[in-house]
């Protein structure tokens, strides 16, 4: 008896179950080293525009957007989520005021929900547009990585955590990356992957600084034209 999608998902629909698969692993790292969780949240990002690239190279399936939201979910909304109360130690803490305890547990928690939302919003209005209505999930998650890696401190990506929450729901269009600019990042993912303390973070920070340009700058200033998948 053969699986019921056997023989039903593409090449690229493989790629973003594996992504998911990423996501699970970046949350069960964040309970060992928030910053280990970091680089594979980071390679999850590296997956997501490789499933865009096999997508237009081999052809994709009518299941690939929602598949690709879904996967979307475990590693740019939960595993960063939890990567983040891993950070400010609220697991297992006793210490923790209440007070503290409840920020730590539920920004994140609200992290999470807005980029169900999101999601859920992208996939049903904007899945084959040039440009897309609030920051990409994968954006927010990708500044959370990286600022960890950059070695922000915890007060400061618990903010940022608040503040990518609003900006994934906010009202701003967000252009989708030209594929020449998706290659030179994704090999400084790569490489913030691989190397990530060497030469002084230089590779996270500066991930990190182009992520948060883009964040602010592109709605106003990136050109739109040729586009890639969010």
């Amino acid at each position: 008896m053969r699986p019921r999608f056997a023989g039903r998902l593409g090449l690229a629909d493989h790629v973003t179950v594996t992504n998911a698969a990423v996501g699970f692993v970046a949350v069960v790292a964040a309970a060992v080293d928030p910053s280990l969780a970091a680089r594979v949240i980071l390679l999850g990002a590296i997956l997501d525009a490789i499933d865009g690239i096999v997508a237009r190279w081999r052809g994709g399936t009518q299941y690939g957007p929602h598949l690709d939201s879904l996967a979307d979910v475990a590693t740019f909304g939960v595993a960063p989520a939890f990567t983040v109360v891993a950070l400010g130690g609220t697991i297992g803490s006793s210490s923790m005021p209440w007070w503290e305890q409840t920020a730590w547990i539920g920004i994140p928690a609200v992290f999470v929900a807005t980029a169900v939302v999101r999601l859920g919003l992208y996939t049903a209005l904007d899945v084959g547009n040039s440009s897309t209505e609030g920051a990409q999930t994968t954006l927010a998650a990708t500044l959370i990585a990286t600022g960890i890696l950059a070695g922000l401190g915890p007060v400061s990506i618990l903010t940022g955590t608040a503040l990518l929450s609003l900006a994934m729901l906010a009202p701003v269009t967000y252009p989708d990356l030209w594929t020449r600019d998706a290659l030179v990042m994704g090999v400084v993912q790569g490489l913030a992957v691989l190397f990530p303390s060497a030469l002084d973070r230089v590779f996270p920070t500066v991930l990190f600084a182009w992520a948060l340009g883009y964040l602010l700058l592109s709605p106003r200033y990136y050109p739109r034209d040729e586009g890639k998948r969010s």
